[in-house]
């Protein structure tokens, strides 16, 4: 099966030619446990979830934040077969390039364990449960202004040192977050 890797340490995109097995993802990345993504379409994104504890390097792939190699196969259904994006336009979603607030906040993330990005949280706003994640958070903090970004970083380094949840203070910016959007 064609699939593209993304190395962020060398800003390298490969095509692999990879025989998709039971256990094929675990060896590839060396690891059990794995983030499956999908935010491009019609293929999934898959992950190494060790890769933020052992300080690898992020970037974004359009704007869904990764850390670490990636390894992306298509998708049909739920049928995974050969990538039909190619090297090219994968190469053109790629930013190497993160920001102050993201490098910071994901080094104090990083050195407090095994924190999960993706992994979903729900937060009631309002009426409803709406289903976030680390991401999210991190996402919508980053398009505040110099002064929120800077409130969020010191208010998880107080959360980390008092040895706060780290979800549970994630799903209180959660909160802060959509409030302020209304």
């Amino acid at each position: 099966m064609n699939a593209l890797t993304i190395d962020p340490k060398e800003q390298e995109v490969r095509s692999i030619d990879i025989e998709m097995k039971a256990n094929t993802i675990y060896s590839f990345f060396n690891s059990i446990l794995i983030d499956e993504l999908s935010s491009l379409n019609q293929h999934t994104i898959y992950c190494d979830a060790n890769a933020l504890s052992e300080h690898k390097k992020a970037y974004f792939l359009g704007e869904q934040l990764l850390v670490g190699d990636a390894l992306i196969v298509g998708l049909n259904g739920m049928e995974e077969v050969d990538a039909i994006i190619t090297k090219e336009e994968l190469e053109e979603l790629i930013d190497y390039e993160v920001n102050p607030f993201y490098s910071d906040t994901l080094l104090l993330l990083a050195d407090h364990g095994e924190i999960n990005l993706y992994r979903s949280f729900h937060v009631t706003h309002g009426d409803q449960e709406i289903p976030l994640s680390i991401e999210w958070v991190l996402y919508t903090f980053n398009m505040a202004d110099e002064k929120t970004k800077n409130y969020f970083i010191t208010e998880l380094m107080k959360a980390i040192d008092n040895g706060e949840d780290v979800v549970e203070f994630m799903k209180k910016m959660a909160g802060l977050a959509l409030s302020a959007a209304e």
